[in-house]
């Protein structure tokens, strides 16, 4: 199981910042042709994602090239942000934490707050799990409120302690992260098809974000009337 929340993308200013240094190498800033959308954005026919930006043909075109070139020459990516809230199991961010470089996360502590409510199986990844693995889960989760109890009355560490190394890698927990684009080009390389659903998950809604096309190298059509399969 994994759930997104709170998507937070670069705000209209911050992309205006972003494709300026994108073409401080070539001086090209004449070039650009993106803009702050002159309508409401959820109306909008020209923005596309409806985030207030609208980004021209050229600089998406140039901002295509750029990606496919390589990580020396599409530094852009790394300075657009992508701000979310994940809620999924131990098991999944224990490789999450493999990216290192790039991100930022606040997490939901286990260490301070296990004891704050009853646990219950719907904290838990068992979408994959058989009836007898259920039970065992469920005989589980008797046992950590068994010590959550005794540990909310006595607060002695000793029935802490059982909540800690008795608590599976299944247990769902919530965390905020700030990556960048660049970050989720390579997430998106080599996670697509891991046999893991989150990750299979994870790279879907890489999918769902706006210029997905410069992570997941697939071009899409967002300006009306314009081909932008095809590079000036």
């Amino acid at each position: 199981m994994i759930k997104f929340e709170n998507v937070v993308l670069a705000s209209p200013e911050q992309m205006e910042f972003i494709i300026e240094g994108m073409r401080n190498p070539m001086n090209s800033w004449d070039k650009s042709d993106s803009h702050t959308c002159r309508q409401d954005g959820s109306f909008c026919m020209e923005c596309g994602h409806k985030n207030g930006y609208c980004l021209g043909q050229n600089d998406r075109s140039l901002m295509q090239r750029l990606s496919n070139s390589g990580t020396d020459h599409r530094k852009f990516m790394r300075m657009m942000p992508v701000y979310v809230r994940i809620t999924a199991p131990l098991y999944w961010w224990k490789e999450f934490n493999t990216y290192k470089i790039g991100t930022v996360v606040n997490s939901c502590s286990t260490m301070h707050k296990i004891a704050e409510k009853e646990f219950t199986l719907e904290d838990f990844s068992t979408d994959h799990l058989i009836d007898v693995s259920i039970l065992g889960v469920e005989a589980l989760i008797d046992y950590l409120n068994v010590s959550r109890e005794a540990y909310v009355e006595t607060k002695d560490k000793k029935y802490w302690w059982q909540m800690i190394q008795l608590l599976p890698s299944s247990y769902n927990q919530t965390r905020n992260v700030m990556m960048n684009y660049e970050v989720l080009a390579n997430i998106y390389k080599s996670r697509k098809d891991h046999k893991l659903d989150e990750w299979r998950e994870f790279c879907k809604w890489i999918e769902t974000l706006p210029y997905s096309e410069l992570t997941c190298g697939r071009v899409k059509q967002y300006i009306i009337g314009v081909d932008l399969s095809k590079e000036d």
